[in-house]
């Protein structure tokens, strides 16, 4: 686990910085549970970017209860409700602290208006059945009245005797509504430091590829075909 304040403060300027070069013009809010503000860091390594920084603190005793994506669906609500950039937006990009994806062009491009993400599917080059395991948290596009129709609560189930994720629940909410056509077809290309390892994902040519062909794959099984978007 990633739990050096002082590296978790350096990485998240490093995905910034990466998020300015993919698109220099883009708007960030970056929203910090732990009470830590960023804007002194902000101001000084970036001082002509359009970033909005905002700090609040966890209940510390419902995210040692229910887990980190507890604390991931308090840090969404308070965005949504205290960003004076998301205020005036109808539309917003979700991405984890750390992270960045380097084809976001790509997945723009794929927007269906709603909602759109990437998906775990097991199995898919084996002899076994295919299985969507998850939704990918880390990354997605959403309207605000979509995530408030439909995952605005998600983070409050989540954490139980099964240990049950957020991206369990996320998945459970897409199959209990039956929601259609929100998986990319080209999968994002996420970047950076994953939370958990506190190591950089490995994006090689070959992983890329092979992420693609997995999700070519699952496109063509009839049982997750209305799931990816036309």
């Amino acid at each position: 686990m990633l739990n050096n304040p002082d590296l978790r403060i350096q990485y998240t300027l490093e995905s910034i910085a990466a998020w300015l070069k993919i698109k220099p013009e883009i708007q960030l809010i970056i929203c910090d549970g732990s009470g830590y503000d960023f804007t002194p860091s902000i101001q000084a390594h970036f001082p002509s970017a359009q970033i909005e920084c905002l700090t609040f603190v966890n209940n510390l005793d419902k995210v040692k209860k229910h887990g980190k994506g507890y604390g991931e669906g308090e840090i969404i609500r308070y965005a949504l409700t205290h960003s004076r950039f998301l205020q005036s937006a109808d539309v917003f990009i979700k991405c984890t602290a750390k992270l960045w994806v380097s084809n976001v062009d790509d997945c723009i491009k794929q927007w269906n208006g709603q909602f759109a993400c990437n998906a775990y599917f097991a199995n898919v080059f084996s002899l076994k059945k295919t299985q969507l395991q998850f939704i990918d948290t880390r990354f997605y596009i959403s309207t605000k009245a979509f995530y408030l129709q439909f995952f605005s609560e998600t983070h409050t189930d989540v954490g139980d005797e099964a240990g049950r994720s957020i991206e369990d629940a996320f998945l459970e909410v897409i199959r209990q509504h039956r929601i259609e056509h929100v998986l990319f077809r080209i999968p994002p290309i996420v970047c950076g430091v994953g939370g958990g390892s506190g190591k950089y994902y490995k994006n090689g040519i070959i992983r890329i590829m092979k992420d693609r062909f997995r999700a070519q794959i699952a496109q063509k099984n009839t049982a997750y075909t209305e799931l990816f978007i036309k």
